[in-house]
């Protein structure tokens, strides 16, 4: 299996966990020190205040969708550029993610940075 296929393979979970409204599930994916930057929502730190945002956005479930376009890595670092999506066309865009190898050898989220493909103005 391809870095690219592991990559997809953990985002796949994160979109079965949204779906189902599960926050604890998407948080699950996350480092327990991640960072997640995001246009939607106050920069947030750490797994636990990951799961209680993701609270909120899980919350009408809705038909996510993540898909990887670009991806790579070197040793226990990884990078990748996922194009979500609400189903709807409202809260496009694309995220750019660093995961890190775990001990188990599966992948989780350290860095994920948010950017909506409509961008609100800013002030408004």
């Amino acid at each position: 299996m391809t870095f690219r296929d592991e990559a997809q393979a953990l985002f796949d979970r994160m979109v079965t966990a949204y779906r189902a409204g599960d926050a604890r599930g998407c948080a699950a994916l996350f480092t327990l020190d991640a960072v997640l930057l995001s246009p939607y929502a106050p920069e947030t730190k750490g797994r636990a205040a990951i799961e209680a945002l993701h609270r909120d956005w899980t919350a009408p479930g809705g038909a996510k969708t993540l898909t990887v376009i670009e991806a790579g890595s070197a040793g226990d670092l990884g990078w990748c550029l996922v194009a979500y999506s609400e189903g709807d066309g409202s809260d496009d865009g694309k995220s750019l993610n660093l995961l890190r190898r775990q001990e188990d050898g599966s992948w989780l989220i350290s860095h994920c940075s948010l950017t909506s493909d409509d961008p609100p103005l800013l002030g408004a």
